[in-house]
């Protein structure tokens, strides 16, 4: 595909655009995560617990390792997760239920595709291209009311994520905040940070995005 990340916004802002978060809304990354932090742990000689830190996927990554690591070493730590990550964590990772649909529900409606992420945008990058997602565009490196700098500027309406964060996001773009709880948050605490749709899972957004996007939603 297409380098994401050299694709400008759309000149035209009548042309809808959905942005999409990655982990745990696109696509499970879970499996990869969990082993590349096994294999910190065992270099590192550092316990990490490994199941807990895939339970509360979302933030940076710097912020995770900031429970198992001194901060002086986060730095140096978080080079090496990337590098084993890239290694070993893409190819076991899987494209959720309703990835590729949403995607192309998007673009039925004459609509582009955008995926803002904490995640930094190589890996994320690499992820999209392995599963054969293919956003019209790519920003990496964003978390919670970050993601409105890069949903603003690619003029987006809707934001669909799993994190109370993604609707802190997409609310502070102006955007309509979608969640799914595929992720750590319930579909309480998601509707209690202020989710306008809150969606089964993410299998069930292009029909919402139908009805969205002919007014019906």
């Amino acid at each position: 595909m297409a380098s994401p990340a050299t694709v400008p916004p759309p000149a035209d802002r009548s042309v809808p655009t959905v942005g999409f978060d990655l982990d745990m809304t696109l696509v499970d990354t879970r499996p990869g995560i969990h082993a590349t932090y096994r294999a910190l742990a065992e270099e590192t000689g550092t316990w990490i617990d490994a199941d807990l830190a895939v339970s509360r996927l979302g933030p940076p990554l710097e912020q995770e390792l900031a429970h198992w690591f001194p901060e002086a070493a986060i730095e140096e730590i978080a080079v090496r997760y990337r590098e084993l990550y890239r290694r070993m964590a893409i190819e076991l990772s899987q494209a959720l239920p309703g990835a590729r649909e949403s995607l192309a529900a998007v673009r039925e409606q004459g609509g582009r595709t955008l995926v803002v992420t904490a995640k930094s945008q190589p890996l994320a990058a690499l992820h999209l291209s392995y599963l054969d997602l293919e956003p019209d565009a790519l920003v990496g490196g964003l978390w919670a009311e970050a993601k409105a700098l890069a949903l603003r500027e690619h003029g987006a309406g809707v934001y669909v994520g799993d994190h109370l964060a993604d609707v802190r996001g997409a609310r502070a773009a102006g955007a309509l905040a979608v969640s799914v709880p595929s992720g750590p948050c319930s579909a309480d605490e998601l509707r209690a940070e202020g989710a306008d749709v809150l969606l089964d899972d993410l299998a069930a957004f292009p029909e919402w995005f139908g009805r969205h996007a002919r007014g019906a939603a």
